[in-house]
């Protein structure tokens, strides 16, 4: 930590100041990415996974970089293969996933022999 650092939180605190976090801006607050434009970008995302960010902003007539924040901020998407998905697995997911690990481990350890041919 530097000096002026040091220095510099001396003279907030001996002004009155009492935290070291950033104090409420002044301007023109967020209106776009509000609960209802994430309720209806999720929605129409839902209905085609294919859409793209472009043509979600000109139905919903919000700014581009605001659907890019929704989509990847709060509703958590990323493209794979043209489509959005989810970036983390429900529970659902992870115990198939887990289900499907076993039975193939299982039908592996029972056909050895096949799994050898194959292979050579």
């Amino acid at each position: 930590m530097s000096r002026s650092r040091v220095y510099q939180w001396c003279t907030w605190f001996g002004e009155g100041r009492t935290s070291l976090g950033d104090e409420p801006k002044s301007g023109r607050p967020k209106t776009s990415t509000n609960e209802e434009n994430t309720t209806r970008v999720d929605e129409l995302i839902r209905c085609d996974r294919r859409m793209k960010i472009r043509e979600i902003a000109l139905k919903l007539e919000i700014p581009k970089c605001t659907v890019h924040e929704i989509v990847h901020d709060p509703l958590g998407y990323r493209k794979v293969s043209a489509r959005w998905v989810p970036k983390m697995l429900t529970e659902d997911h992870k115990l198939q996933r887990v289900e499907i690990s076993q039975r193939l481990l299982q039908r592996c350890q029972q056909d050895k022999m096949r799994i050898r041919r194959i292979l050579v």
